[in-house]
């Protein structure tokens, strides 16, 4: 495991970094599956992924057998986004309805 990679688990719960070991050695699983592979339960098992999606590490996608499931893949250091990009999207948009004036007769 990398160095950015480990610097992104350090603050997550600790089964936040049970679920991304087991898709990092594992591959990629559906909800049910972590649960079952990591012995969580499902809520704590959705707790982990909504975590490491938010820092980059996990992504959602859909079960090709059944659209309605979602599964759930390491993201390769590779691919992974930086921090910064996001948050420099979103603040012109905080912006954008204080800037605007409304002319009144």
């Amino acid at each position: 495991m990398d160095e950015g990679t480990r610097e992104l688990l350090e603050p997550l719960p600790p089964s936040a970094k049970l679920v991304y070991y087991v898709l990092d050695e594992e591959g990629r699983f559906d909800q049910t599956g972590l649960a079952e592979e990591t012995r969580l339960s499902t809520r704590t098992v959705r707790f982990a992924v909504e975590k490491l999606t938010e820092v980059g590490l996990v992504e959602e996608g859909l079960c090709p057998k059944d659209a309605r499931r979602s599964v759930y893949t390491p993201v390769p250091e590779s691919e992974r986004s930086t921090g910064s990009e996001p948050e420099a999207a979103s603040e012109p948009d905080a912006e954008a309805p204080t800037a605007t004036a409304v002319a009144e007769d």
